[in-house]
Order: structure tokens, then sequence, then C-alpha cells
């Protein structure tokens, strides 16, 4: 879903399209970890979910496809940190672990996949798999994918699934702003005001979360230290 949405809209929109990733790891969490959700969350979902609507309807070159793989492609970004989040219990809290379970499964699930899917193109293209050009590009892109698989792990197990998300939604808001410079996206006043709207919303749940963070650790009381010695 994430190649299809980059396929169908412009790069300066596909962020915006999946910019309800946090929206669905907040209701997400709430179902699969049992995470409670406040009144001020709510809020910054509420101006997220406006700059979505508002980057929707300032599209120029708009694309029902596209912007329908982003909402898919963000519902299974959350799914996947979410569970990540779960799971590392079950392996020890070893990232590396997981890291090696979800790419064993990742290279038995994808060949049916890839035979339905790219079978036809790699068939015409056999004479490529030869070439060491193509094995270095392909060994550069899978450094770098793993590279951001442990990294993503590590952010989650140090942090949260809505704090790994956030933090990749303001990223993308920054990388739209750029995308209208490098690649000369048409831009619109609705666009970018979108784009700015969940730049604003992700920032504000940060400065939410921190202080709702805080509130919780300065309520837990300090663990009892063990006594010492015997009573007289």
């Amino acid at each position: 879903f994430n190649n299809l949405c980059l396929k169908y809209v412009e790069v300066s929109f596909y962020n915006v399209a999946r910019s309800l990733t946090i929206v669905f790891n907040v209701f997400l969490s709430r179902i699969f970890l049992g995470i409670p959700t406040s009144c001020k969350t709510m809020l910054c979902l509420a101006i997220v979910i406006s700059g979505f609507v508002m980057g929707t309807h300032g599209e120029i070159n708009f694309s029902l496809i596209g912007t329908v793989s982003g909402i898919m492609s963000s519902l299974f970004v959350s799914l996947n940190s979410i569970f990540t989040k779960k799971v590392l219990p079950v392996v020890d809290d070893n990232h590396w672990k997981l890291t090696f379970y979800n790419n064993v499964n990742a290279t038995f699930l994808f060949i049916p996949l890839i035979v339905y899917f790219e079978g036809e193109i790699i068939m015409n293209s056999i004479e490529r798999l030869t070439s060491a050009a193509f094995w270095s590009a392909m060994s550069v892109a899978g450094f770098f994918g793993f590279s951001i698989g442990i990294v993503t792990v590590l952010q989650i197990k140090a942090t949260s699934p809505l704090t790994h998300n956030i933090s990749g939604t303001a990223k993308a808001a920054v990388q739209s702003l750029m995308a209208f410079y490098l690649w000369g996206n048409e831009w619109t006043i609705m666009g970018v005001l979108g784009i700015f709207t969940v730049l604003g919303g992700s920032l504000l749940y940060t400065f939410v979360r921190m202080g709702e963070n805080a509130r919780n650790l300065s309520a837990t009381p300090p663990p009892q230290q063990e006594m010492t010695g015997r009573q007289v």
C-alpha cells in the first residue's frame, strides 16, 4: 500500500495521505495494549484529521486509489508498531531476535506475492539477474531497509508505538514541504495549510504526551527498599 500510494499521488501529498497513522495508532493502542486516551490527545487527533482533510481538498492531482492506499498503509504501519511493542516481551525484549524472525517470515511470505505480482516482469528482465549493478543496488537497499527495521524496533522499545509514529508523521510533513522545491509539485494554499496543520497537530501531541508521562512518573511511588538486618 505504501508503494501504491506513492505511485498514484504527488510526493508532496504522499505524506499527507499517510498522516492518519497517529489516529489509527491511538485507537488500536487502546484496543490491543489497553493504553488510555486523554481528551487532550483526542484534540490533537482532531487537528491531524483536519490537516488530512484540508490537504486532500487542496491536492490538484487528487487520486482516490492513491489516497485509499495511503490510508491502508497508515493502518498497517500502526498495526506493525503496536504488535512489535506487544511481542517484544515474548522474545525477552531482544530486538535482534524479533528482527530476525520478521525477516525470516517476510522471506517466505513475500515469495508468492512476488511471483503473482512481479512474475512477468522478472521473466522479461531475467538477464539483469546476473548484473553486478543490480545486485549492488539491491544490497545497498537491503542494508538500509534492515537498518530502518532495527532503528524502528529500538525506538518502539524505548518509547511507545505512538511516539514512533508521531515522529514519523512530523518527518513526513517536512519531507512534503521539501517535495515542492525538489520535485516542482504544484502547490495550493489549502494543500500547504494541510501540511502545516498535520505538523502542528503532531508537535502538539508530542507536548501532550511529554506532560502526561511526567505526571505518571511523579504519581508512581518509588520502590520500597528491602529491610536489612534483624529487628530487635
